[in-house]
């Protein structure tokens, strides 16, 4: 482990504790060289999760991904960096739940579900390109079916 401080790779362990959810290590370190002291996080690494595509492709579940379409859906909306956090942080949870692999369409419904009591806006946003509307009439059904549950 490298110091922040000084890149030294001589360090000790000073203090060490689990996170509440028992997935991560968290441990307190000094530098020998510049006595700093600096935290460093660790989890264990499992099998990787899997996603299947909408083409029928497997790849890696990608948490980043999760987030840029959240931060583009909520883009110059009220939402707080927190409760976008949180929604990827619920989405990693549902995704590390499952046994076997779990497709794009189940992650993309999970988060138009967490949009919706969230924020509209940024729901009919991350819905316009889940779906990929064809056309406006598409895109103004789903909008009317929006409106009417409001109701």
């Amino acid at each position: 482990m490298k110091c922040p401080e000084c890149n030294s790779i001589e360090d000790k362990v000073v203090e060490t504790r689990e996170s509440k959810d028992g997935k991560y290590i968290r441990r307190r370190r000094e530098c020998l060289e510049c006595e700093k002291r600096f935290t460093t996080y660790e989890k264990i690494e499992g099998i990787p999760l899997m996603v299947e595509k909408k083409d029928g492709r497997r790849e890696e579940f990608d948490l980043d991904k999760v987030r840029k379409g959240l931060y583009r859906a909520v883009e110059k909306r009220p939402i707080s960096k927190k409760q976008i956090e949180q929604v990827a942080l619920q989405v990693e949870e549902k995704v590390s739940d499952m046994e076997k692999e779990i497709s794009t369409k189940a992650i993309g419904q999970f988060i138009m579900d967490k949009l919706k009591s969230l924020d509209k806006v940024a729901y009919v946003r991350f819905a316009s390109v889940y779906f990929d509307f064809r056309s406006l009439e598409e895109f103004m059904t789903e909008l009317h079916s929006l409106l009417k549950k409001e109701d």
